[in-house]
């Protein structure tokens, strides 16, 4: 799957510099904020993002997980 920025935001309905402040940040895409609205906000977004990218066929699994996909943290709480 080759989507640029503007593809995913376009599939996910989060905007373009969201996704990019997402990409710049090394390791787990949370946010922590004193703000509980921007941290909400942001959990939010990930959840649009992660939708997206699984509606388009990339299956994300955990840490410890085995088989094809994406290993990493997604929240999905």
């Amino acid at each position: 799957m080759k989507w640029s920025i503007s593809k995913l935001a376009e599939q996910s309905d989060v905007g373009i510099s969201t996704i990019q402040k997402i990409e710049d940040i090394d390791g787990d895409p949370g946010v922590a904020s004193a703000l509980q609205w921007r941290s909400d906000a942001r959990t939010e977004m990930l959840t649009k993002i992660v939708a997206a990218l699984e509606k388009a066929g990339i299956k994300f699994l955990p840490p410890d997980g085995h088989g094809p996909g994406i290993r990493g943290t997604v929240d999905r709480s």
